[in-house]
């Protein structure tokens, strides 16, 4: 008897375990998502999205259909569209064509599955903003995403991918694109008409070249290109004027590419086949912060390096490099020297084990101090570059130098050489100088970048504003307190670094310069920043406050969305605490943003 009731106990259960492809999306999932308009359905072993999914918004639902009554919170009628739909991590090795049925889509993540294709449904869905399908079997994408108007994240990374509907340049508002690891030959003319880009991901893949019409993507701040085939880059590439990182890692290049890219920082050239360093591939370099040129076969170090006054990190691991100049010792911000695997000669293998530091200690040793002989005419032992006027630089690198001089002012002669040339960068920086150099209003239609650090500046000259040309002023380390109101004039001016001096109060007039990218303020004594007014500055990326005197930061700061690297740390202030500002940009702005008041 009792076998009969075990078994009528389990039959009375069949009509629960029929329905086993609908347990991994339970009902109360769906019902929540009709409140919030979000679906999360990762990693539940889907190898189909179920229909109940797809007409979420259409069908009635089941409580509906049965006599209950419905409280305030459980209105299903009041439902939200559905804007967000997680299917990454699952089995899907196709999506149907129901996907039309969400058209109120923004999100729509799809990666890590085993899709093979995409059905043309998908260009239905225009209030879609991102689209995720990485790591997925793709071989080719649908031109119906081409028409996705409001798109501005593309993912497409791990795939199969061979070649690109020209179509793609329709994307118009895309601002990330990521189309490594497939195996791609070559790109669609119409990628330069992306003109909203600021990140694109083409590593690993097996280009031989790169489109001239990369150079119209001026936005663009990342650009990865490593593990392919490319042999050479192209000129135009140093249009891209807002590029801050350059990858070109393990590729074919025998020369470092010359691309005088205004704000480029970090440039990553190792594993390729360079054997020399040229000196005008060089000098393009005017705002290097990482040079990483590891695992080529470079012989020598040219002087000229000591051109790259802003490089903090130098990567030379794995070359053929024998010999150092001593000049390297000079460069004034060089923070991080990699030599290993290199055959030097007269430098011994502990001074190499002993750091950065005692290696830039032992070259500088190696420099003889001799007395200025800046009154004196070259003589026949005087080197080009001891002299006081530089004839190459002037005339073949449009560059005007003289720095280090420890000088209360700049010879007459020096602008006299240059009087006639269309001069573009001035380095008068580590000298004595307490006003700017009036001769500087020479090249006012030319020059572009000024640096004047490391001087005893008190005020800086309204004459300077005469500079419309102007794009990159360094005045860090003097003693400026303040700023002319005339500097507004500056139009063209992306970046001015005024670390180490005298600011009480963040400079009223920068407010008002628009075009400003880049403002560095550490090291000063400010104490307050008005976020309504830097709002402004629509195309503010990174600002330096750190080392400041501000007790209270506004939350409206995290309204600032164009910041992308924002250094508070060394000021008095008890919010954020340091545990979010060690966390970084990202993380300091959204806890500002969630501490304003609603």
């Amino acid at each position: 008897m009792s076998r009969f009731k075990r078994a009528g106990k389990v039959d009375s259960q069949v009509g629960f375990r029929t329905e086993k492809t609908e347990a991994t999306v339970p009902y109360g999932l769906l019902k929540a998502a009709r409140k919030s308009g979000q679906l999360n359905l990762s990693g539940r072993g889907l190898t189909e999205v179920p229909q109940k999914v797809y007409r979420l918004n259409t069908d009635t639902p089941e409580e509906a259909q049965q006599n209950v009554s419905f409280g305030e919170s459980d209105r299903w009628w009041e439902q939200t569209d559905l804007t967000k739909l997680l299917l990454s991590s699952n089995q899907l090795t196709q999506l149907s064509d129901d996907i039309r049925l969400l058209p109120g889509l923004t999100t729509l993540d799809l990666h890590d599955n085993q899709l093979t294709s995409l059905p043309s449904a998908l260009g239905e869905l225009q209030e879609l903003q991102q689209l995720r399908l990485s790591h997925n079997q793709l071989r080719s994408l649908p031109v119906e995403v081409c028409t996705l108007k409001n798109l501005c994240s593309l993912t497409l990374q791990q795939n199969l991918l061979e070649s690109l509907p020209e179509e793609l340049g329709q994307l118009e508002n895309l601002t990330e694109l990521d189309l490594s690891n497939n195996h791609l030959n070559d790109l669609p003319s119409s990628l330069g008409c992306l003109i909203c880009l600021q990140k694109l991901n083409l590593c690993n893949n097996k280009l031989s070249c790169l489109p001239d019409s990369l150079a119209q993507l001026t936005n663009v701040k990342l650009l990865d290109c490593s593990n392919n085939q490319l042999t050479d880059i192209p000129a135009s590439l140093s249009e891209m004027l807002a590029m801050e990182q350059l990858y070109l890692r393990h590729n074919k290049l025998c020369l470092l590419p010359k691309l005088p890219a205004p704000v480029l920082k970090e440039l990553y050239v190792g594993n390729n086949q360079i054997e020399q360093l040229e000196m005008e591939q060089l000098a393009c370099l005017t705002a290097i912060s990482l040079l990483e040129l590891r695992d080529n076969k470079i012989k020598t170090l040219p002087e000229e390096i000591t051109l790259l006054s802003t490089l903090t990190r130098l990567d030379l691991t794995n070359n053929d490099i024998t010999t150092l100049p001593a000049s390297l010792s000079l460069l004034p911000n060089l923070k991080v020297l990699l030599l290993e695997g290199n055959p030097l000669r007269g430098i011994r293998r502990d001074l190499l084990t002993k750091g950065t530091n005692e290696l830039l200690k032992h070259l500088r040793g190696r420099i003889k101090e001799e007395p200025d002989r800046v009154d004196e005419g070259p003589t026949a032992m005087t080197l080009p570059s001891q002299a006081t006027v530089n004839v190459h630089n002037i005339k073949t690198l449009k560059l005007l130098v003289y720095s280090e001089k420890q000088a209360l002012n700049i010879p007459d002669e020096l602008f006299d050489a240059a009087a006639d040339q269309p001069i573009t960068t001035v380095n008068f920086s580590k000298n004595q100088l307490t006003t700017i150099p009036p001769r500087l209003l020479d090249f006012q239609s030319s020059v572009l970048d000024i640096n004047l650090g490391f001087n005893k500046l008190t005020c800086c000259s309204p004459e300077i504003c005469n500079l419309l040309q102007l794009k990159h002023i360094d005045l860090r380390n003097n003693q400026l307190s303040d700023l002319p109101p005339e500097m507004k004039s500056l139009n063209k001016l992306c970046s001015i670094i005024l670390n180490y001096n005298r600011f009480k109060s963040f400079p009223e007039v920068l407010y008002q310069m628009v075009s400003l990218e880049t403002v560095l303020l550490g090291n000063n004594q400010v104490g307050v920043v008005d976020p309504c007014h830097l709002m402004r500055l629509a195309h503010l990326s990174t600002l330096d406050l750190s080392n400041n005197d501000l007790m209270n930061i506004p939350p409206e700061l995290g309204l600032c969305i164009s910041l992308r690297c924002l250094s508070l740390e060394g000021n008095p202030f008890r919010t954020p605490r340091a545990a979010i500002v060690a966390k970084g940009t990202d993380a300091v702005l959204e806890y500002l943003r969630s501490r304003i008041p609603t």
